[in-house]
């Protein structure tokens, strides 16, 4: 960065993080070589949360740092709602919600009666608090993306996973979707890394259980890195290996940008000493208890930090995009 950037970030940025994922915050804030601001949160006898900026943000522009992440997911999301409307309330220039895990992205559709799709009104509330400008990471699915009304940029985890995974031997590597439908994202990551790509057909019988049905594409005898948008309670994943050894495929390697782990997770892949290596992003805090030893976390701190940036200073970020390809 250089110092004529810098001088302006100092002089008109005003970044808060919430409460889901403090670290991540400090990280994008030093990414770009600002402090982070402080804000307040507490809690009234009735049970309603109390939330204060600490800080001037008049005429300037506001940056929160909010995943909606476990265990207290509506608390954070009505935590940044409160943060973005009072940074309106206080003449912010513009507001930028930074969402690194969007996790109602899951309710896209009405897929049964009288249910919401969540996705959907989430993103109603957030422009309805004050946001100009939403950024987010890797959604469930791609039109989810179209739910905001203000403008939103789907970043993409990839850069992290191609510069770990770089480092290896990858001379016999396939990267694996666990569904067809999200093969775009694996065949992006194969195409970067210079590897073969297959595709898992499953369904989905309830939030913990998957049947697959069976894999499209050459594995018996390779390494396969099983790509996914997430791992919550693993029973993709766990159904995934299952499979893949059943195919002959030799090392595996399971990779997620978003490693939420909820229920039983940790333990299930755990107890696996067929997979050799997890790695994840930090979208979500994963806490010392849910670290395997096979486990390896990424930061995406410095991606989002480069979108921020490029953003403030009207610069393109294409190629951070989800779906972006250079010509």
């Amino acid at each position: 960065m250089d110092t004529q950037d810098k001088a302006w970030l100092l002089d008109n940025l005003r970044i808060f993080g919430g409460l889901s994922h403090p670290e991540l915050a400090e990280e994008i804030a030093s990414h770009l070589q600002v402090p982070l601001c402080k804000h307040t949160n507490s809690r009234f006898r009735n049970d309603n949360m109390y939330v204060q900026l600490l800080e001037s943000v008049r005429g300037k522009d506001v940056v929160i740092i909010q995943s909606f992440s476990p265990p207290n997911v509506s608390d954070n999301i009505i935590e940044l709602l409160m943060m973005m409307n009072a940074a309106a309330s206080a003449s912010a220039r513009s507001i930028h919600a930074v969402i690194p895990y969007f996790s109602y992205a899951r309710s896209d559709k009405k897929d049964e009666p009288r249910i919401s799709i969540a996705g959907r009104l989430m993103a109603d509330l957030i422009a309805t608090a004050g946001a100009t400008h939403v950024m987010t990471m890797t959604l469930h699915s791609p039109q989810v993306h179209g739910f905001f009304s203000v403008p939103t940029d789907h970043l993409t985890s990839r850069p992290a996973f191609v510069q770990h995974f770089r480092k290896q031997d990858l001379s016999n590597t396939v990267v694996v979707s666990p569904d067809i439908g999200h093969a775009k994202r694996a065949t992006s990551l194969a195409r970067d890394l210079g590897v073969g790509v297959a595709a898992g057909d499953k369904t989905r019988v309830s939030d913990t259980e998957v049947v697959l049905n069976t894999i499209i594409g050459d594995i018996a005898g390779r390494d396969v890195i099983v790509f996914d948008d997430e791992i919550a309670t693993g029973g993709s994943t766990i159904a995934m290996v299952e499979a893949l050894r059943q195919q002959g495929v030799r090392r595996i390697t399971l990779a997620c940008t978003h490693g939420v782990f909820s229920g039983n997770a940790i333990a299930s892949l755990g107890a696996r000493d067929d997979i050799a290596e997890i790695v994840t992003t930090n979208t979500v805090p994963v806490p010392e208890a849910k670290r395997l030893p096979n486990m390896t976390v990424l930061s995406v701190g410095s991606i989002f930090g480069q979108a921020i940036h490029c953003n403030l200073m009207g610069r393109s970020v294409g190629p951070l995009f989800a779906y972006w390809h250079e010509k």
